[in-house]
């Protein structure tokens, strides 16, 4: 996804729209709110409701200008996307949806503060934390050992190479003052691979691991399913295949029990126009299913 200033540009949003096919009088779930590319888009397509959260705190004055725009047909709550039953009962005045979204994306904004820390390009504090966090990357590092930090690694990064990297951390832990730091060790544990920068899956699997991404996508997929009206929808933007994964083999699930239709036999991928224009789409399959 691309910011341009107060403006955001969500991944395949002409797919999504037309997947998710808002309608009038529908009750709309965004559970990745980020700049609110989505969510307005959705609430521009139709006269419906849009309830939206988003862990990040940073992005709760871009709600604010949403709710400003749209008044009660958008609604927005800090929170984890999981926390959806809780939210639905507390703070929004709906119990069923008619569809819902979520883009498992980190955003431009996210990635290009050196103080989130989840770049391995700019030099930062080692946290990578969404937000609403127990605990920090760095605090990973310290408290785990060698071989749980190695488990995490390869496990959450598929990186074949975990182990070494997981012991030339800790024997350099003293020396991790910043993902610059980190980024350093983990390059000269490894060989280089061509384009892809020998930090990356150590930093992605380090990242999923602090902010729980898969307990989180799990959860919220089995909630969605008793969360949705009848053709209700779950539309789904991933970006690394452990999460999409996830989502196929439940979609598969479903379609197994007989209890709805998948939208999308293979996941839609960004078009070649909208590589050009945001690079960062590059990894993004979408997949769609629709309950009976």
């Amino acid at each position: 996804m691309e910011e341009r200033k107060g403006f955001h540009l969500p991944v395949l949003l002409n797919e999504v729209l037309a997947l998710l096919s808002p309608t009038d009088g529908g009750v709309y779930f965004d559970g990745t709110f980020g700049g609110g590319g989505y969510s307005r888009a959705i609430l521009d397509s139709c006269s419906c409701q849009l309830i939206a959260c988003d862990r990040d705190a940073t992005v709760i004055p871009i709600a604010d200008q949403v709710s400003q725009k749209y008044g009660d047909k958008f609604s927005f709550s800090h929170s984890k996307f999981s926390d959806i039953k809780l939210q639905l009962r507390e703070h929004h005045n709906a119990t069923k949806l008619d569809g819902l979204l979520l883009d498992l994306g980190l955003s431009s904004f996210q990635l290009s503060d050196p103080a989130r820390g989840f770049s391995f390009g700019l030099s930062g504090p080692v946290r990578m934390t969404m937000g609403l966090n127990d605990e920090t990357a760095m605090d990973v590092i310290r408290r785990y050992s060698e071989k749980q930090l190695a488990d995490i690694i390869y496990k959450f990064g598929e990186e074949y190479f975990s182990r070494r990297i997981a012991k030339n951390i800790k024997i350099h832990l003293a020396q991790i003052k910043n993902t610059e730091d980190l980024a350093n060790i983990i390059r000269k544990s490894i060989r280089s691979r061509g384009k892809i920068d020998p930090a990356t899956k150590t930093f992605q699997a380090l990242r999923i691991f602090v902010n729980d991404e898969l307990g989180e996508l799990e959860k919220i997929l089995e909630d969605a399913t008793q969360l949705l009206n009848p053709a209700g929808k779950i539309i789904v933007v991933s970006f690394h295949s452990l999460e999409d994964r996830i989502v196929k083999f439940f979609f598969k699930k479903l379609c197994t029990e007989k209890r709805g239709l998948l939208l999308t036999k293979k996941p839609i991928v960004p078009s070649p126009a909208e590589l050009l224009s945001n690079p960062r789409s590059r990894s993004a399959k979408l997949r769609g299913f629709c309950v009976l």
